[in-house]
């Protein structure tokens, strides 16, 4: 899109535009303007998040308080993190990966082929299957397994001092 065409497009579309282009520049612009929608999908279904290889837009975006990290495209059913993966660019591919993971992309949604994003990285990236094992594990963690600070309603030690 030529910066004259971005100019008269709608927010979504030039927040669309700045995330292909990782033009910060336009993104921060219609930030700033407001009167969009992080989420806003093109023809295809992709939003912003889906732009793969565009960082300095992508952190951008991710750290929008209603960014979804996982909508589904209508081509391929596939979310940002099944396009990133994708990436050839290995170091390219690990950033994208890791930015979407942390923030908290779902490494179980299956594509049209029902396929997960991790059954399409190549077999000698360690460095991006390795972040889809950390992922995985600190999704599997149970919430008993986490400290729950409204056991408050038991009362005195637990050691048994308490009944004399």
């Amino acid at each position: 899109m030529s910066e004259d065409a971005v100019k008269g497009a709608s927010n979504n579309e030039r927040l669309i535009a700045a995330a292909r282009g990782d033009n910060e520049e336009i993104l921060l612009e219609v930030f700033e303007e407001g009167d969009f929608d992080i989420n806003f999908q093109d023809g295809l279904g992709n939003t912003g998040v889906a732009s793969g290889g565009c960082t300095d837009v992508l952190e951008h975006i991710l750290s929008h308080e209603d960014c979804d990290v996982d909508p589904i495209n209508r081509l391929e059913k596939a979310t940002p993190l099944h396009l990133a993966v994708r990436i050839e660019d290995q170091e390219m591919r690990k950033y994208i990966v890791e930015s979407l993971l942390e923030a908290g992309a779902d490494t179980t949604i299956k594509d049209k082929e029902g396929e997960a994003a991790l059954d399409y990285v190549p077999e000698h990236d360690e460095e991006t299957r390795a972040l889809f094992r950390k992922a995985q594990a600190q999704a599997s963690i149970s919430m008993d397994d986490i400290a729950d600070d409204d056991d408050d309603f038991l009362t005195g030690s637990g050691s048994g001092s308490d009944d004399e």
